[in-house]
């Protein structure tokens, strides 16, 4: 694509559940289904010379869903990821893990930390992985590391030193999927100045057409940091 592409793109898979729905079949299936097309946007992104991709997994609020929904999609990740490692390697795909990781099954905290090791010299896209992720929590992490450093002189450069991954640039592009058009508690302070983009697709049926078509629309626009002035001003 000839067009201005993001240099962080970041992601809000909805619309699993609403997917299977419609087909009468179970939620997991519309979780299958949504992982393929996961693993296809990763895939694109790395083509067109995206750097950055963050995909929202599994927030801190998802824990409120089935028990046996939520093992399920921990062990999706798992089984996904460790049949597609070598692949990952080949494409020189690095994966890092953005949230409360330490509080995950042990199984799937120990997965998330090798595979981050096993990635760690890839350098041709950067795959951030949101899992028991939560914006506000992550604000409150950062305070409580702040506060029990003793630091007394408190900044915005402060606060994004003790963010969960303080080195990766703030997402240029949000795209949120299924319709619904709320940042749903995602990366609340990188966000500040990031251009949204809500399509109506369910994220198992998200194409790289939908994907070209927020890229296109996103190059279309100027972006504007800081106070807003009128163009009369």
């Amino acid at each position: 694509m000839n067009i201005k592409l993001p240099k962080h793109l970041a992601i809000i898979m909805d619309g699993n559940g609403r997917w299977a729905r419609q087909r009468g079949l179970n939620r997991i299936e519309g979780h299958k289904i949504g992982a393929r097309t996961a693993e296809e946007v990763t895939r694109w992104c790395a083509d067109l010379g995206i750097k950055y991709l963050t995909l929202y997994a599994f927030s801190t609020e998802n824990w409120k869903r089935p028990e046996e929904e939520v093992q399920f999609l921990f062990q999706l990740m798992v089984n996904y990821l460790k049949s597609r490692l070598n692949l990952l390697i080949d494409e020189s795909i690095r994966i890092s893990f953005l949230g409360r990781i330490e509080e995950l099954p042990e199984e799937t905290r120990s997965f998330c930390r090798f595979l981050e090791n096993k990635t760690a010299q890839c350098d041709r896209l950067h795959l951030i992985i949101a899992l028991n992720y939560g914006g506000r929590s992550e604000i409150v992490d950062a305070t409580r590391k702040i506060l029990n450093k003793g630091l007394k002189h408190v900044d915005d450069n402060v606060i994004q030193e003790n963010l969960y991954l303080p080195d990766l640039p703030d997402p240029d592009l949000i795209i949120r999927t299924s319709g619904e058009q709320r940042l749903s508690n995602f990366l609340l302070w990188q966000s500040s100045y990031s251009e949204l983009y809500f399509t109506n697709t369910l994220w198992p049926d998200f194409s790289r057409e939908e994907l070209e078509k927020a890229l296109e629309e996103y190059s279309k626009r100027k972006r504007r940091y800081g106070a807003v002035i009128s163009d009369e001003e």
